[in-house]
């Protein structure tokens, strides 16, 4: 691994900016998805950024009734590495994970 880029204080700031920013943005829509305003399988349609990177782990996590154990096993069993992103399943992988989640 190299070293780090190197970045003018400005463009320090404006990536902590976009850091926090998309922080705030899972954190809300995975609130949402907490309080059943939202369904898990809209984050995979969502076009923001922020949205796209987040840990399917996290996503599932997000669920009610769902915590670290139950989502690590639905996600052992649809093959799929709890460091995933969302934009980085495969569509077998979401079918596969689809199925597991509609036996919940």
């Amino acid at each position: 691994m190299g070293a780090p880029p190197l970045l003018t204080i400005e463009q320090r700031r404006q990536a902590l900016a976009k850091a926090a920013l998309s922080r705030k943005e899972r954190a809300a829509f995975k609130s949402e998805i907490r309080v059943g305003a939202r369904n898990w399988r809209e984050a995979f349609s969502d076009p923001r950024e922020a949205i796209q990177k987040m840990r399917i782990k996290e996503l599932l996590e997000a669920i009610p009734g769902f915590g670290k154990i139950r989502a690590g096993v639905i996600l052992e069993r649809a093959h799929i590495s709890s460091s995933r992103r969302i934009q980085g399943i495969g569509r077998k992988q979401m079918e596969l994970l689809t199925s597991l989640m509609a036996e919940k």
